[in-house]
């Protein structure tokens, strides 16, 4: 005996059960360890969940992923004009994390984007305070004031911006012809400078040697035979014998 098969019955049956499987399979997330998943019940913040396995509920739950690992954001090249009128091109490099996923979820819209805006601005006007001395010189305290000034803005964003470091600072070649200049006159002032400390200190050393000589004759004496004595050591064929003055004084006398 054959088994009625009712075909709309079993249509009406199984396609809510299909519908039902398909929300419940729809309804499970697997977050990662370093992601968090922001969940708004009914478009207002509900909780931050993850990692691991976690369910939303279709249509009355939304979630949104965040990544927690560190970021590195390369910020394209800036024109800056020095405090000293120069100007010069600059980049730099950031590494940020999000600390706090609902934060950067809802106070910002695209917090990736807007900290990218911030540290461009940031850096213009933090190394445009500066002549171009400081910029090539003192690296390390401009990445740390940078670094300083976009912690405290983004920390709203539940962003933590971690480091910061000066790429390059290219200037034009009319700019590196006049360094090059400014750094030879520097080592020529530098030369001179040396070399007239140098006779300074000779001749006080000399005026010391004829105080000397001048209180101790026999000392005059000395000095004397000792330049005859290099006199006779070298290969002249004529040899001049300096005549001490003291001694016409003394036959002046005599006379």
């Amino acid at each position: 005996m054959a088994i009625p098969f009712d075909i709309p019955a079993f249509a009406s049956l199984a396609i809510p059960i299909l519908v039902g499987l398909g929300l419940l399979f729809y309804s499970f997330r697997i977050l990662r360890e370093y992601e968090r998943g922001v969940v708004f019940m009914l478009g207002r913040f509900w909780k931050v969940k993850g990692p691991g396995l976690i369910i939303v509920l279709p249509f009355i739950q939304q979630m949104v992923r965040v990544d927690l690992r560190t970021r590195v954001l390369d910020v394209p090249p800036q024109d800056v004009i020095s405090r000293d009128n120069v100007s010069v091109q600059v980049n730099a490099v950031i590494y940020y994390r999000v600390m706090d996923p609902e934060k950067a979820v809802i106070q910002v819209e695209y917090y990736d984007v807007a900290t990218s805006q911030l540290a461009q601005t940031t850096l213009r006007s933090v190394v445009g305070q500066h002549e171009l001395d400081e910029m090539l010189v003192e690296r390390t305290r401009l990445n740390a004031d940078i670094q300083r000034i976009l912690d405290e803005q983004t920390d709203a964003w539940g962003i933590k911006v971690a480091n910061v470091e000066l790429k390059h600072i290219d200037l034009n070649d009319t700019m590196v012809r006049a360094i090059a200049k400014q750094a030879e006159a520097e080592r020529l002032r530098r030369a001179k400078v040396i070399d007239a400390e140098g006779e300074q200190q000779a001749a006080q050393k000399l005026a010391q040697a004829g105080e000397i000589l001048s209180g101790r004759p026999e000392s005059l004496q000395l000095r004397y035979l000792g330049a005859l004595q290099n006199i006779a050591g070298e290969r002249s064929s004529t040899i001049v014998f300096p005549i001490p003055i003291d001694l016409f004084e003394k036959l002046r006398r005599t006379t």
